[in-house]
């Protein structure tokens, strides 16, 4: 079928969102066209907002409006339990759940020989640096079980062997290479709970 050229530029925006297809495209598209005009410059206005004011949090490497987000400003935050997961997402995840009081750290990717992606291509210095100031610290590493997430886990386990830190893993209830923020709370709460301890 042939849109008007501006329709098919929206439907193909839609189309670059995770788990949009096509026919979810059109139906977005054509919805936000029947906007009336505040309400369209009202979306346009957020949008543009949200790009230039979400940054990440100078601590945790979270997204935040804020230099440091919510989570790290919180007093009511165990800041030496620290999750350690992939991307943001992950974060929200675990927050819905509202069982996990420690803080976080978003590596941002993981390590990928394949794709390219070493260490120094993720969030990792910071998560060294950041545990170096902290004493009795315990990681827990929610990362996915797959290639990338071992090679990762390893790579941390490594690089902080020296420090008083102790790390564990969310236990594998979880599905091999599922990824954290498709889980459902009940998973991730046992996942948390029943967390090991990873081997010397």
């Amino acid at each position: 079928m042939n849109f008007p050229i501006d329709l098919e530029k929206l439907i193909n925006y839609y189309k670059k969102l995770p788990g949009i297809g096509e026919r979810s495209a059109e139906r977005l598209a054509i919805a936000t066209i029947e906007f009336n005009n505040e309400e369209i410059e009202e979306f346009s206005k957020t949008l543009i907002n949200a790009k230039n004011n979400l940054t990440r949090c100078t601590i945790c490497g979270h997204i935040t409006d804020n230099e440091i987000c919510d989570i790290c400003n919180s007093e009511n935050r165990n800041q030496n339990l620290i999750c350690v997961v992939e991307d943001y997402k992950s974060v929200f995840s675990f927050e819905k759940s509202g069982k996990f009081k420690g803080t976080y750290h978003v590596l941002n990717g993981l390590i990928s020989p394949i794709d390219d992606i070493g260490p120094e291509d993720i969030n990792l210095a910071s998560l060294e640096n950041r545990v170096s100031k902290l004493k009795e610290v315990e990681l827990i590493l929610a990362l996915k079980p797959t290639i990338e997430g071992e090679a990762t886990t390893l790579y941390i386990k490594k690089i902080l062997e020296s420090k008083n830190v102790t790390i564990s893993r969310l236990s594998y209830g979880i599905p091999i290479g599922a990824d954290i923020d498709y889980l459902d709370n009940v998973t991730l709460e046992k996942a948390l709970e029943d967390r090991k301890k990873i081997s010397e």
